[in-house]
C-alpha cells in the first residue's frame, strides 16, 4: 500500500480519540480528518470541531445523523424482530455500520487513504468498524491504535497528552465503559466485571430504578406502517423523534434495562448492563402486531431466522450480502404490519392491551367459543388422525400392537 497520508478519524473529543488524534499525526506523519457522528447520544458538542482543529485535525465534520440512523438502520432491526443471544436488542452494535459509512464517504471525498477507530482490541466494535469499512471501501486501510501503540493505561495517556499539549478536561472519571446513542445506553467494567455484583445505583441513566417508578399505570398507543412505527396517541413522529419519545416514556416506567452475561464475537463473555426503553417499547408492540396480521408459516420462518439476522449484526456484517438478502426477505414479510397496538406501560412492564389493523387475519366468526356457521368441528378428528400417523408408527416400531386383528396400514 502507497503511504498514508490522509486518515478519517472517528472522534467523540473524549481522552481517547483525542490522543489518537496527535499520535497518528506524530507516527504516520499525514493529515487527520476527524467525523463526530451525533447518534443522540446527548453528550455536549458545543466546540468540539475547535477542540479536534486545536488538536491537529485539518478539517473537522461535526454530523447530526439521528433520523438517518432510526430510519435505516433502528428501524430494519426491529423490523427483522432482532435481539442477540434472547435479550440483547443491539444498541451498540448496530451503530457502528452507519458510522463507518460516513467514514469512507468522508474519506472518497477527501482523497483519504485510511479510517481509523478508538475501539480497543478486545472489543467487538474494532471489528464492526472495520468489516463496515471494508464492506463498503476494501481499498481503505485501517488504522487501530489500541493494536498497535505502547500506551497501556490511562496513565499512560495522561502522559501523553500533557507531552504534547492536549486540553484534558477536570471531570470526574466515570467507573464503567459506557456507550450512549438515541436508541440505548451500555455500561460495562467497574463492578460490573464480577457478574455476581448488583448494579451501583449511579449505573442508571434512561431508566427510572423500578423502586422509584409511577405507582399507576400508563397506556399509550402506537401506531405501525409496513413493520415501522410512525405515530405515538395518534400523533406523527419523524423515526429518530419518536424514539426519543418513546425513550421519556419508557424510561419513566422503568422499561428497558437488562442485566446480562453475553458472548462476544472476539471469544471471551462479558457482562453489560442496558438500558432500550423506547426499543424495548416498540419490540414488543411490534410483535404484538404481526400476530395479527402475519401469516404462520411466514412467521415461524422469519423467527427461525431472527438468531442468524442477530449474529450478524452484532458480529459486524451489516454490509455483507447475506444480511442484505435476508433484509429483502425480512422486509417483504413487514408489507402487512399496518395497524394499531395499545399497551400499559407499568413497573418495567410492556403489556399489550389491544390491536387492531385493516389487514388483521383474524376471524372472530372462527375463533369464537359460541355457536357460529363456518367450522365443522368434526373436521378436527380427521386432521388429528391425519398428522398422528407418524406417532403410531412409532409405537408400532416399539413393539406394541396397535393394528387390530384383520387391519392392515393400507387402512
Amino acid at each position: 500500500m502507497s503511504k498514508v497520508e490522509k486518515v478519517v478519524l472517528a472522534y467523540s473529543g473524549g481522552l481517547d480519540t483525542s490522543i489518537i488524534l496527535k499520535w497518528i499525526k506524530q507516527e504516520y506523519d499525514c493529515e487527520v480528518i476527524t467525523l463526530t457522528a451525533d447518534l443522540g447520544q446527548g453528550e455536549e458538542l458545543d466546540g468540539i470541531e475547535e477542540k479536534a482543529l486545536s488538536t491537529g485535525a485539518t478539517k473537522a465534520f461535526v454530523e447530526d445523523l439521528r433520523e438517518e440512523f432510526a430510519r435505516d438502520f433502528i428501524f430494519p432491526c426491529f423490523r427483522a424482530g432482532a435481539i442477540y443471544e434472547g435479550r440483547y436488542l443491539l444498541g451498540t452494535a448496530i451503530a457502528r455500520p452507519l458510522i463507518a459509512k460516513r467514514m469512507v464517504e468522508i474519506a472518497e471525498s477527501e482523497g483519504a487513504q485510511a479510517v481509523s477507530h478508538g475501539a480497543t482490541g478486545k472489543g467487538n466494535d474494532q471489528v464492526r468498524f472495520e468489516l463496515g469499512a471494508m464492506g463498503m471501501n476494501p481499498r481503505l486501510k485501517t488504522i487501530a491504535p489500541w493494536r498497535e501503540w505502547d500506551l497501556k493505561s490511562r496513565t499512560d495517556l495522561i502522559k501523553f497528552a500533557e507531552k504534547n499539549g492536549i486540553d484534558i478536561p477536570v471531570t470526574r472519571r466515570k467507573p464503567w465503559s459506557m456507550d450512549a446513542n438515541l436508541l440505548h445506553v451500555s455500561f460495562e467494567g467497574s463492578e460490573l466485571e464480577d457478574p455476581w455484583n448488583a448494579p451501583s445505583p449511579e449505573s442508571y441513566r434512561y431508566c427510572t430504578p423500578i423502586e422509584q417508578t409511577p405507582d399507576e399505570p400508563e397506556i399509550i398507543t402506537i401506531d405501525f406502517e409496513r413493520g415501522d412505527p410512525v405515530a405515538i396517541n395518534g400523533v406523527s413522529h419523524s423515526p429518530a423523534a419518536l424514539v426519543e419519545k418513546l425513550n421519556e416514556l419508557g424510561g419513566k416506567h422503568g422499561i428497558g434495562r437488562v442485566d446480562m452475561v453475553e458472548n462476544r464475537f472476539v471469544g471471551m463473555k462479558s457482562r453489560g448492563v442496558y438500558e432500550t426503553p423506547g426499543g424495548t417499547i416498540i419490540h414488543i408492540a411490534h410483535r404484538d402486531l404481526e400476530g395479527l396480521c402475519m401469516d404462520r408459516e411466514v412467521m415461524h420462518l422469519r423467527d427461525s431466522l431472527i438468531p442468524k439476522y442477530a449474529e450478524m449484526v452484532y458480529n459486524g456484517y451489516w454490509y455483507a450480502p447475506e444480511r442484505i438478502a435476508l433484509q429483502a426477505m425480512i422486509d417483504k414479510t413487514q408489507e402487512k404490519i399496518t395497524g394499531t397496538v395499545r399497551v400499559k406501560l407499568y413497573k418495567g412492564n410492556v403489556i399489550p392491551e389491544g390491536r387492531k389493523s385493516p389487514y388483521s387475519l383474524y376471524r372472530s366468526d372462527l375463533a369464537t367459543f359460541e355457536e357460529d356457521d363456518v367450522y365443522d368441528q368434526k373436521d378436527a378428528e380427521g386432521f388429528i388422525k391425519l398428522i398422528g400417523l407418524r406417532l403410531k408408527g412409532k409405537t408400532a416400531e416399539s413393539g406394541s400392537n396397535w393394528l387390530k386383528d384383520g387391519e392392515n396400514c393400507d387402512k
